[in-house]
């Protein structure tokens, strides 16, 4: 018997090792999605927020200003109309706020919407913390319904001692709503 490996049987392991890798790449590239999005939130890369479960600032209210400009957008694909109630707030670094978005919905049937947001400049992202926000959860309107939904933030104190972004007056949230792709591929309109 001869201990040489044939053409075929390399073919096949060559075949396999090629499948294998396919596979492979196509499962990092369904995981890159959620691990590029916990990156952003523990680096708040790219304006992401942080979310905080206590409520409170750490290291108190501190006595600088700063402007808060609030945004709020639209879907083509989603029969909204969405915006902040005020363009804008002048607030203590630390202090606990809550601004108040208004939408409602224009189409005659229920639709459920999410919010997806961030922060500009890109710096503030990691020292904007939300403690309460409509974009942790899906919302679904009743035909003609209008609703307001609240926000509760603070900009973390911690933003005065990095000197990338101590020096930032102004930070704008922005959100945009998009139709709920879990409500539609389940077939579930309401909440």
């Amino acid at each position: 018997m001869n201990s040489a490996v044939l053409p075929r049987d390399r073919n096949l392991r060559t075949g396999m090792i090629t499948v294998l890798l396919a596979l492979a790449m196509l499962a990092l590239g369904f995981a890159a999605a959620p691990l590029y999005r916990i990156f952003c939130q523990v680096t708040g890369l790219n304006g992401t927020t942080q979310r905080s479960t206590t409520g409170v600032a750490p290291g108190g209210v501190v006595g600088k200003l700063i402007n808060v400009r609030f945004d709020g957008n639209v879907s083509p694909s989603l029969p909204w109309q969405f915006g902040p109630e005020k363009r804008g707030a002048r607030i203590a670094i630390g202090a606990r706020q809550m601004a108040f978005f208004t939408a409602t919905n224009l189409s005659s049937e229920p639709i459920t919407g999410t919010a997806s947001f961030n922060v500009t400049p890109d710096q503030a992202g990691q020292y904007f913390t939300k403690i309460q926000c409509f974009c942790f959860t899906s919302q679904t309107l009743k035909p003609g319904e209008t609703v307001r939904m609240p926000v509760i933030y603070y900009v973390d104190p911690a933003i005065l001692k990095d000197k990338d972004a101590r020096d930032i007056n102004e930070i704008t949230l922005s959100y945009t709503f998009f139709p709920d792709k879990s409500a539609v591929d389940s077939g579930r309109t309401d909440g």
